[in-house]
């Protein structure tokens, strides 16, 4: 199960790197630190999950799931792979990889940016805690977890100030209207 996500997962995000590339940057802020916490990622997403499923090389780590574990892995799973697809479909020509605008960005505030900034870390915050539950294996199930926790909570705030810098009001507005991960609840008081 873990390993045809996997594949749908790669599948989304390769269709969208090909239908963006080509399009010109404005902005871009890949610096030492944006790169050090791709590498921090890697591991933990994609070497050694691999390891797990095809080698016996991090067997010293295993550890017995109770039999429910997996079914809610799965149903996680599907949810992160969905959400992970909407973002970018909703962003269409505008999604980036990394702390970049292209030519002609516009701030997406429609389909599930409505109510979400960044839907595609709640995506990855899904996955990560699928991937746990779905490997019996500290290393491959929770590395992802740790290193997409230390890189959300590092890129998120020069992500949403780039953000600032270009859209200015916009995006401070829209920030107000929106949450980060889930959407905001909208309280109505009588006065």
């Amino acid at each position: 199960i873990f390993l045809v996500g996997f594949v749908v997962f790669c599948g989304i995000r390769g269709a969208f790197k090909r239908r963006t590339k080509g399009t010109e940057m404005v902005m871009r802020r890949v610096d030492r630190v944006e790169k050090a916490l791709l590498l921090f990622l890697i591991p933990g997403t994609l070497v050694l999950p691999l390891l797990y499923l095809f080698t016996p090389w991090l067997a010293f780590t295993d550890y017995g799931l109770p039999a429910v574990m997996p079914y809610c892995g799965s149903v996680l799973m599907v949810a992160a792979l969905w959400v992970f697809w909407r973002s970018h479909a909703d962003l269409g020509q505008t999604w980036s990889q990394s702390l970049e605008l292209r030519k002609g960005h516009q701030l997406v505030k429609h389909g599930i940016y409505r109510s979400i900034r960044h839907p595609m870390y709640a995506a990855i915050w899904l996955w990560c805690l699928a991937q746990g539950l779905l490997l019996g294996n500290w290393l491959a199930g929770w590395w992802a977890l740790i290193a997409f926790a230390v890189m959300y909570f590092v890129r998120t705030p020069r992500e949403e100030q780039m953000m600032y810098q270009f859209f200015g009001q916009e995006y401070q507005d829209y920030t107000r209207q929106t949450g980060r991960l889930f959407p905001r609840l909208h309280i109505k008081t009588d006065a």
